[in-house]
């Protein structure tokens, strides 16, 4: 195939197209990997624009050559904003490469959510919504560690990026507008902290296994230690974590310890040649688990369920939220989720602690102190009646 100029496969013209990006002040960055077969994702092209260039790198043929180091260095140099679109796993992985989280950076599907554009809107629907371009999606089941690549698929490749810096811009400009700015590098926060989650330590992997909250305590030492042993042997095996064993496995094993090899056989979804590879080693991880005192145990959020008038509370205060983020122009699931309204009444109805995201930052601002005067008694939801929509006023004291 004939190479075009934006597809660099080697470290000498990387360096010269990094000596290019080295006066930028923003850089468009997206990348394509394959996640199915390894423990960490294997990357296979960075696409870059600036404003005045643009190429997709391969990134194994240029590590097979020499080294991404001048890239990694010119992505990491902070005077430099990198623009990304629904950027976790990008980050995540340059993260990984880099051996740091490229900062600063600007997310447009964030920024989308909060200037009214919906939550997580997909990068071809701002492509249309700013530039009335549709995107030719043909490619996005591309198989990207295959080689060669077609002139096709870079160019569909590249255009993950050619229209990021334009749509920065477009967004920049409505946060601005609607003075948002600061509220957005909160969320870039929040975003930076989610990432380093990624990279957390293996005895605290046990907490993104779906259901650990409803063990009890000493169950739920056994999931630590079974998923810190996981992510090891993942690691060392290089294999995505559920090859390993699945989510649903470990909690089973916490739950009903197996003492013996033939229990262990017997759980379902173990896979045999997982209990003949490493079976003792399970064994032996659970028995030092249950040998733990009880001061060692993980901290088990205690299960309370709602009563049942916090029902009605909670969909008022649904209606609230809905009404807010239309009057603000910002998607509601950005503002705060069922579970925060939940967690909203609680708190108030049993005096705790009011440490929630919702009474935070932008969002008390927008929300927060409004559904607080609204579970105090010190504001009153309506109906306008010429319009439906509902309102909401404040009273002269609270009701009782």
């Amino acid at each position: 195939m004939t190479t075009p100029l934006h597809y660099i496969t080697n470290p000498t013209v990387l360096g010269e197209f990094c000596e290019r990006l080295k006066d930028s002040e923003r850089v468009a960055i997206d990348t394509e990997f394959v996640g199915e077969d390894s423990f960490v994702p294997k990357l296979e092209l960075i696409q870059v624009a600036t404003d005045t260039a643009a190429a997709v790198i391969d990134f194994p043929a240029v590590q097979a050559a020499g080294s991404l180091d001048a890239f990694w260095e010119v992505l990491c140099n902070p005077a430099i904003q990198k623009i990304v679109h629904a950027g976790r796993q990008d980050l995540d992985l340059c993260a990984v490469h880099a051996g740091q989280i490229p900062k600063p950076f600007f997310d447009t599907q964030i920024a989308a959510a909060m200037v009214g554009y919906g939550q997580q809107v997909a990068y071809a629907g701002l492509v249309l919504r700013v530039h009335g371009m549709r995107l030719d999606k043909a490619h996005t089941f591309t198989n990207w560690s295959a080689r060669p690549l077609s002139q096709e698929q870079l160019a569909y490749a590249l255009e993950d990026v050619t229209f990021l810096l334009a749509i920065h811009d477009h967004l920049h400009a409505r946060l601005s507008k609607f003075g948002r700015l600061d509220w957005a590098n909160e969320e870039f926060s929040r975003l930076e902290e989610a990432v380093g989650d990624t990279r957390r330590e293996p005895q605290e992997r046990y907490q993104r296994v779906r259901g650990w909250d409803q063990l009890k305590p000493k169950s739920a030492a056994v999931l630590r230690e079974l998923a810190a042993w996981r992510e090891g042997e993942a690691k060392r095996r290089n294999v995505p974590r559920g090859r390993v064993m699945r989510d649903e496995v470990l909690l089973q094993l916490a739950r009903h310890p197996p003492r013996h090899i033939q229990e262990l056989r017997a759980v379902r979804g173990l896979h045999g040649s997982e209990a003949d590879r490493n079976g003792e080693a399970l064994l032996d991880t659970i028995r030092a688990a249950l040998a733990l005192p009880p001061s060692s145990w993980p901290e088990v959020p205690k299960e309370r369920k709602p009563e049942p008038e916090s029902a009605g509370l909670v969909e008022l205060l649904q209606a609230v939220l809905k009404a807010r983020a239309t009057e603000a122009e910002i998607s509601p699931a950005l503002l705060a989720t069922t579970a925060d309204l939940q967690a909203l009444v609680d708190a108030k109805t049993n005096r705790a602690s009011l440490d929630l995201p919702i009474l935070k930052g932008w969002r008390r601002l927008l929300l927060g102190d409004l559904l607080l005067d609204v579970l105090e008694g010190t504001r009153a939801v309506m109906i306008a009646p010429k319009t439906g929509t509902i309102t909401w006023s404040p009273l002269s004291s609270p009701t009782t």
